[in-house]
């Protein structure tokens, strides 16, 4: 357990319900087991990083999460403890979303709370059918996403500067069509603005590239030039002839790339033209790293502007929201994940709202 965000984001629902004088039944799912036991997945290792997240207080654990196993445990909590049960997923039916398993967790509570806004899209049985058996509610991580994403794209300050990455046009594809009716302002980075390159009759040499989405990507801009909202794609690029750490790269003109290269980040012109955009801009909404940050130097771009949301965010000239993918991941090498002024962990369900 190296990474404890998540865990430590649902404190405060269950400190909030345990000084009601709840019992507190935390069910989750970890991997993809296959619907089978399996000790490589198992939810024991959080027992101590769940404890340590609500103040030290002791939490059970259930070798189960149905049964007569999680009937024992359950039924001997007091008032202010917690148990926690064994991965869902090592059951078939929680991703079968089966009603009968739905009922089994029911027998367990009388009230349903679902916290889990990263998983919050998907059609599994500890999400969607038991939310039809039980009283529920949301709790205060799922507000908070709620809200920051509300105030970013409902009723935000503008103008709106979405700043989308990452590798596939062909998966953010509503996204994109999506953000262009809601924002101003337009940034493409990563792999994405290759394609986007591409399908302008750009030379990209051997970059990687979805050629067969050129007219996806063409329609795209089309769309956005009759919506008035205002696209930026690199203008410079720093190129190389592998992804590796300490191969020669260097900085051409987008109209110079070489046969023989890749992109592989955003040049230092780019950078700055995306940084007099968050100047301008009152609201970011952000998706995905700008370039091959895993492999640096190829995380300069990445970071810069990362770096340049978080300056201006930290003044209170920005309200600046982001996830999805690698985003995370991406954020926190140029060490901002404290300073954007919302930072969501869910991948596909952030994604999902962003598409509308």
């Amino acid at each position: 357990m190296t990474d404890t965000t998540r865990i430590d984001r649902l404190a405060p629902t269950i400190e909030a319900l345990l000084d009601q004088g709840a019992k507190v039944i935390v069910m989750s799912h970890f991997g993809r087991p296959h619907g089978k036991s399996d000790p490589a997945f198992s939810l024991r290792p959080l027992i101590a990083p769940l404890s340590r997240a609500i103040g030290g207080r002791s939490v059970v654990f259930a070798e189960n999460c149905i049964g007569e196993e999680a009937k024992r445990v359950v039924s001997a909590l007091q008032p202010g403890q917690v148990a926690l049960l064994e991965n869902l997923r090592f059951h078939k039916e929680e991703e079968a979303n089966s009603p009968e398993f739905a009922r089994a967790l029911a027998e367990l509570g009388d009230i349903y709370i679902d916290d889990a806004f990263s998983a919050a899209h998907r059609a599994h049985a500890s999400i969607d059918a038991l939310a039809r058996l039980l009283p529920n509610a949301a709790g205060k991580l799922m507000q908070a996403e709620l809200t920051a994403l509300t105030a970013a794209l409902e009723t935000p300050r503008r103008p709106v500067l979405a700043l989308i990455g990452g590798a596939k046009v062909s998966t953010k594809l509503n996204l994109l069509r999506f953000l262009i009716g809601k924002v101003d302002m337009l940034a493409v980075g990563g792999v994405m603005a290759n394609t986007f390159l591409f399908s302008e009759g750009r030379q990209i040499g051997r970059s990687l590239c979805e050629r067969d989405m050129a007219e996806s990507a063409r329609q795209t801009l089309s769309l956005a030039h009759q919506q008035n909202c205002r696209v930026v794609l690199p203008e410079d690029v720093v190129v190389a002839k592998a992804i590796e750490p300490g191969v020669a790269s260097r900085t051409v003109a987008i109209e110079m790339v070489p046969g023989d290269m890749m992109i592989l980040d955003l040049g230092p012109r780019t950078v700055a033209r995306i940084g007099a955009l968050l100047e301008e801009a009152h609201t970011l909404i952000g998706n995905g790293p700008l370039g091959a940050f895993e492999t640096p130097p190829f995380d300069r771009g990445t970071v810069a502007v990362a770096e340049k949301a978080g300056k201006l965010t930290r003044t209170g000239k920005l309200l600046s929201v982001a996830g999805g993918g690698d985003t995370v991941a991406a954020l926190d090498a140029a060490g901002v994940v404290d300073q954007l002024s919302y930072v969501s962990t869910a991948g596909g369900a952030f994604l999902e709202l962003l598409e509308g």
